[in-house]
C-alpha cells in the first residue's frame, strides 16, 4: 500500500489525519493544519500544488 503525504507539508497519513481532495484532475491530500492556508492564503501553498495560482482559483466565467 502507498504512503499519502500532504501536498504542502509532506506529512504522512502515519503521522496526522489527511484529507483527500480533487483538483484540475488530480487527488491530493492536505492535512489539517494546512487546510486553513489552502483556503485563506493560497499564495503561501501556491507553489506545491500544481496548478493553483497565487491568488487561489479563478471563478467559472458565466
Amino acid at each position: 500500500m502507498q504512503t499519502v503525504s500532504c501536498f504542502n507539508c509532506k506529512r504522512t497519513e502515519q503521522d496526522i489525519p489527511l484529507l483527500t481532495m480533487h483538483f484540475q484532475g488530480n487527488v491530493s491530500h492536505v492535512c489539517p493544519q494546512c487546510l486553513p492556508a489552502l483556503i485563506h492564503k493560497p499564495q503561501t501553498v501556491a507553489a506545491n500544488l500544481p496548478g493553483l495560482r497565487a491568488s487561489g482559483v479563478d471563478e467559472p466565467e458565466g
